[in-house]
């Protein structure tokens, strides 16, 4: 079976416009939730808060032309992919344009952009729309106009499943490389959610914190929206090691379930056969790992589901494991929650640094793991899970090691 290394990765969030000031950011325990300055405060209730990219100017990294394209879900995605590709040293031309994938996760697409076509709509009564509305709001938006600005031929497309979206477009690339369709991929995720219609949505499910997002803590209170994207690059073993890439971590397995349960309550035997089914792809035993980057949400149901899930994984071994959640820092960004915490996982393989899980208040004693509260440490991480358990029961999780 042919081996899957990454040897690229970009990132924009609420913690930085790049991945060395974000993994700067992480590694530091900075977080990058605070007040929603994008919508106006009338609108707003119970003081909102969210994880917001600031100073963000699209000028600065894409072509003026194209920009009015663009809704900031598909500016997010061109930065994060033209910093992984940079990185990457790979050159798309020749065969490699048509032998080369990509395949972006979204979980909702073109909010912002929706939200300013309703308002003209409904508020201000407009006979007309913008003519470009729509294709600004379609779900293939940001891999198509990464496809145009690299000229990348080969397969094209989003994978949606709410917030595992991310890990289902790695497993998505992986295949595809493993099956010989392509020998490269760009993959990851997007999300601009931070609209007044999505928070009062969230709102209205009870779930989004009031103060901040604490995961596995006691008196956790809920999760905290955020924004983003993270790309990356994806190729087999022999092409990285033959043109001399630096190869980031080995993108070794990936594992996939559906609860069949609940439509919005997580399932622990679920989340525990997708990651039996990422070790057993990856060719790992439990014990093989030394982190996982947990979905982490900071809601009720959502943490001690997932702690009794790794609880059945990992047996004994569970308790040294270091389980972290980075959501408190770059906030939950849906479809784009796996991809930034990629960044994170490759940071932590790398370096022999675990970011840490903030704003912990003390154990639950539903909650009984090794969480790494307030402070980053450094221990070696020979491989990792990065998980992801979306509403809908659909479970994504993917299993890294270090760079061969």
């Amino acid at each position: 079976m042919r081996r899957i290394v990454i040897t690229g990765m970009g990132g924009i969030c609420a913690l930085g416009h790049n991945t060395s000031d974000i993994w700067q950011a992480m590694t530091e325990g900075r977080s990058g939730i605070g007040p929603v300055h994008h919508i106006d405060a009338k609108y707003l209730r119970n003081n909102a808060i969210a994880a917001e990219i600031s100073d963000f100017d699209p000028l600065a990294y894409i072509d003026e032309a194209r920009v009015p394209f663009l809704d900031p879900l598909s500016q997010y995605a061109l930065v994060a992919a033209g910093e992984a590709i940079r990185q990457s040293g790979l050159d798309f031309r020749g065969e490699r344009t048509t032998r080369t994938a990509i395949v972006v996760g979204v979980g909702s697409a073109g909010e912002e952009t929706r939200e300013g076509l309703y308002r003209q709509l409904y508020a201000e009564q407009a006979s007309r729309f913008h003519p470009l509305g729509i294709v600004r709001i379609m779900s293939n938006a940001p891999a198509s106009h990464i496809s145009m600005v690299h000229g990348i031929t080969g397969p094209t497309f989003v994978v949606s499943s709410a917030c595992a979206s991310s890990n289902h477009a790695f497993a998505q690339a992986a295949m595809m490389i493993r099956a010989g369709l392509v020998d490269a991929a760009i993959t990851g995720g997007t999300e601009a959610c931070i609209t007044l219609g999505v928070l009062r949505a969230w709102e209205a499910m009870r779930v989004l914190a009031p103060d901040t997002c604490r995961p596995f803590s006691a008196n956790r209170r809920g999760m905290v929206l955020g924004e983003g994207s993270g790309m990356f690059v994806l190729e087999t073993l022999e092409s990285a090691q033959a043109r001399g890439a630096t190869i980031l971590a080995e993108l070794a397995g990936v594992g996939m379930s559906a609860d069949a349960g609940d439509i919005a309550a997580p399932s622990d035997v679920g989340a525990a056969a997708a990651m039996r089914m990422a070790l057993q792809d990856a060719g790992m035993q439990p014990d093989d790992v030394d982190y996982i980057n947990a979905h982490g949400t900071g809601t009720v149901a959502n943490d001690c589901t997932e702690t009794r899930a790794i609880h059945q994984v990992f047996g004994e071994h569970a308790r040294r494991l270091a389980v972290t959640s980075t959501k408190p820092m770059h906030g939950h960004a849906l479809g784009a929650a796996g991809a930034l915490e990629m960044i994170a996982v490759l940071g932590a393989l790398r370096d022999g640094v675990v970011p840490p899980t903030l704003n912990y208040l003390g154990p639950d004693p539903a909650c009984d793991l090794d969480y790494v509260p307030h402070e980053a440490r450094a221990m070696k991480v020979r491989a990792a899970l990065s998980n992801s358990f979306a509403f809908g029961g659909l479970n994504a999780v993917v299993a890294l090691r270090q760079a061969p």
